[in-house]
């Protein structure tokens, strides 16, 4: 059982023995694999019913209006664009709209054998029908359009409507490149790719489009229109031939892994089941490591492609592979090689992973066409981008540290391996060294992870004291503490956060907060997710298991809550100073989730506020004067705006001159923004040491490094940032003496306390 954010042992333990109170109920031989797996899928939504009535913080009432819910997400799910089912299927499968709850209680799979092999027909019979249209060319000379809002489309009475549906979404595709291809060759390639708006996608129109600077060379020769249209609709036929290929990879279990999580869904957004094959993706994500080779791979037809090498996986250390290589055959050391053409790319994958130390042979055709044999000893991998990095930056004189963490992660099977908590003291420590006068940390787009990192991050920025609070169902709340009095810094301190900062990057944001010990600079409010969840093994349920691995359940147990009292859930935190942001009228946090638990608070816990920087009030001040007064904040706020009107305008002309002047009009609008993508800061970031000796042997890491850089050297947020940390630099000694210390009856609470 796996915490992500991290469930304190006792609660742990008291999870695990309800469960085992009723184990016996799935203690059973099972039936052999070679009878049929409905067995495996009864199985299953038995013990995740069981599992999640146990264990969930607040289970839902499993009656009509849950049944209501599941069929509701499901459906969506399965043809979220309407271009599958007729409407006659839906008049069928809704007979069954309020009796999947009976279904799940039963463990009756008719309605999802029904809706499974009703999709593989429809998807089946769409084929023919995209193949057909694509044939013919377009007459985009008639006055038409076709409307994207997907979720408020009628589904398709007969064939003869789904045809259309499909010509329409066909046309407008194809419609979408060919005006860019003709406004390519228009300027014959000299277009910058600055100016180009992609037309098509409401939330990315002034986003700028891609110049295929080989395809502008070799195509020196203009090309009528006719010969583009045709192109067009191959490319076209091309993409929806990969999309097929990759449904068709898709089997019975897949589809019904998508069924289960429309019921787990109807419980809280964060409770999910994991397949296999997902438990171990989640794994990877979590813990920054896997076991292989270090290639990153994708399906490219019946061909599986080498699309990345991981720096410093033992592919990219072999120096044999190279992106664009592809697989053929996959041995097992001196094991026969098994041909891999045409297998799923998730079976391809399974077949090169293995154990540390052991071997696999591929044989890789090159991208010269030549056949080779490699072999490669599998390692332990570390997916670099995961983990924590940072840089300095001098300003006004002052040299400042920028830390950046994408995700609080955690190797919970491995106490040697990356752990965030340890990783930011460890930067912290070396911007320290490097004499650096404040600290940014950014988590911005940070969707969480363990707690306990959390706990041990906070901690680096206070003496001592509690962190968060964390509330079980019917238990009483118990209270995480720091309670190492060393302080790793105690300088000036920024936390950047946005509209996707959520769960652990909370907790964070929320402790500094309350404890005023920094800025929390950002968006509005971050995300909203106050939950804690369990992921669960399901096969510990189950003695001679022989249908195979169960997967896992991630399902909430617990909800968490500020020092203060207020709860994190729906209303995130927020930040000190906000800055505008290009997303920050569209709907995308907890609040705008179906299901979402709702926002509570609990009493206090006992702390005092940091009170050794009087100039915390005044940094606040200027930096919300500044951010008011500053041209490109205006921009991106007025940005926003509009992206949030173009969300909603759905309707687009399938006439190519009402189209070339719609998209027109969105371009000349999109000039307007140019600014904020060409922002650039006179600032320039580099590496620490010890950073700047491993980019010297390894290029790899420079080129990303390099990317980083670039990339704050034009963030006007890392730069208001930087400037709040200017406004707090205070000629006061900030040593422990200055600190407010802790009343005298906390030492003796927190000997009381409960604790991880």
């Amino acid at each position: 059982m796996n915490t992500i954010i991290s469930l304190m042992k006792r609660n742990y333990k008291l999870l695990l023995a309800v469960v085992i109170l009723s184990v016996t109920l799935f203690a059973f031989k099972m039936k052999s694999a070679s009878e049929t797996d409905p067995d495996k899928d009864k199985l299953l939504l038995e013990l995740l019913t069981f599992v999640i009535e146990k264990g969930h913080y607040d289970p839902a009432a499993i009656d009509d209006t849950f049944s209501k819910g599941v069929y509701k997400d499901y459906i969506q799910a399965l043809d979220p664009s309407k271009r599958f089912f007729l409407q006659s299927d839906i008049d069928e499968f809704s007979k069954y709209e309020l009796e999947l709850d009976d279904e799940l209680i039963n463990k009756d799979l008719t309605f999802f054998t029904l809706s499974y092999e009703r999709l593989m027909q429809r998807m089946k019979e769409s084929q023919g029908l995209y193949k057909e249209i694509l044939k013919s060319p377009f007459d985009f000379t008639i006055d038409e359009s076709f409307n994207t809002d997907y979720e408020k489309a009628p589904y398709a009475k007969n064939e003869a409507e789904l045809k259309e549906r499909w010509r329409k979404q066909l046309k407008l595709t194809t419609l979408s490149s060919l005006t860019d291809k003709l406004k390519i060759q228009e300027n014959k390639g000299k277009v910058s790719k600055d100016e180009v708006a992609i037309p098509g996608n409401p939330l990315e129109e002034e986003e700028t489009a891609k110049v295929d600077e080989k395809e502008t060379a070799a195509d020196s020769k203009p090309k009528s229109f006719e010969e583009l249209e045709k192109e067009t609709r191959e490319n076209t036929s091309k993409s929806l031939d990969e999309y097929f290929g990759f449904m068709k990879d898709l089997d019975r279990n897949d589809w019904f892994s998508v069924y289960i999580n429309s019921i787990t869904a109807r419980f809280d957004p964060h409770t999910n089941y994991f397949a296999p094959e997902e438990k171990e993706r989640f794994d990877v994500s979590i813990s920054g490591t896997l076991e292989g080779i270090g290639a990153r791979l994708q399906k490219k037809n019946d061909y599986t492609e080498i699309s990345e090498l991981i720096s410093g996986g033992p592919a990219w250390r072999g120096k044999q592979l190279e992106a664009g290589d592809v697989i053929m055959k996959v041995a097992q050391g001196n094991g026969q090689p098994v041909d891999v053409v045409g297998m799923r790319l998730d079976d391809v994958v399974k077949k090169i992973k293995g154990p540390k130390g052991t071997e696999v042979r591929l044989t890789i055709k090159k991208v010269d066409g030549t056949i080779k044999v490699i072999s490669i000893i599998r390692d332990i991998v570390e997916i670099e981008e995961t983990y924590a990095k940072s840089s300095i930056v001098n300003k006004n004189g002052l040299k400042y540290g920028v830390i950046y963490l994408p995700k609080f992660y955690i190797n919970f099977e491995n106490k040697e391996g990356r752990d965030a908590g340890k990783d930011i003291a460890l930067e912290v420590e070396r911007l320290k060294q490097a004499k650096v006068d404040g600290i940014v940390l950014d988590v911005r787009d940070d969707g969480g992870g363990s707690l306990s990192t959390v706990v041990d991050i906070a901690g680096l920025f206070i003496e001592q004291g509690p962190i968060v609070q964390i509330k079980s169902a019917g238990r009483k709340k118990e209270v995480l503490y720091d309670r190492d009095k060393k302080i790793e810094w105690d300088g000036p301190l920024v936390i950047m956060v946005n509209s996707f900062s959520a769960s652990a990057s909370e907790i964070l944001a929320a402790a500094i907060q309350d404890y005023k010990r920094g800025v929390i600079i950002g968006s509005k409010q971050t995300y909203g997710k106050g939950t804690v969840q369990n992921v669960i093994d399901l096969n510990q349920f189950v003695r001679s298991n022989e249908l195979g691995d169960l997967g896992a359940l991630k399902t909430t147990t617990q909800k968490f809550y500020r020092i203060n009292g207020g709860s994190t859930q729906l209303e995130g935190v927020s930040s000190d100073v906000v800055m505008p942001d290009r997303y920050s009228y569209l709907k995308m946090g907890e609040r705008d989730v179906e299901n979402a638990m709702p926002w509570d608070k609990i009493d206090p816990a006992d702390y005092s506020v940091w009170n050794n920087n009087s100039n915390f009030a005044k940094a606040i001040l200027h930096s919300k004067q500044r951010i008011a007064a500053n041209p490109q904040f205006k921009l991106i706020e007025e940005n926003a705006k509009w992206i949030d009107t173009r969300s909603e305008e759905n309707e687009y002309s399938l006439n190519i001159d009402k189209f070339k002047k719609a998209q027109s009009a969105i371009e000349e609008k999109a000039k307007k923004y140019k600014p904020i993508f060409d922002y650039k800061n006179d600032l320039k970031f580099t590496s620490l040491p010890y950073e700047t000796e491993q980019m010297s042997k390894d290029n790899v890491l420079k080129e990303k490094r390099d990317r980083w850089h670039e990339s704050l050297a034009k963030d006007i947020y890392v730069e208001e940032a930087l400037n709040v940390l200017d406004d707090l630099q205070t000629k006061v000694s900030l040593n422990k003496t200055n600190k407010t210390p802790l009343p005298a009856n906390k030492l003796k609470k927190e000997k009381l306390a409960k604790t991880n």
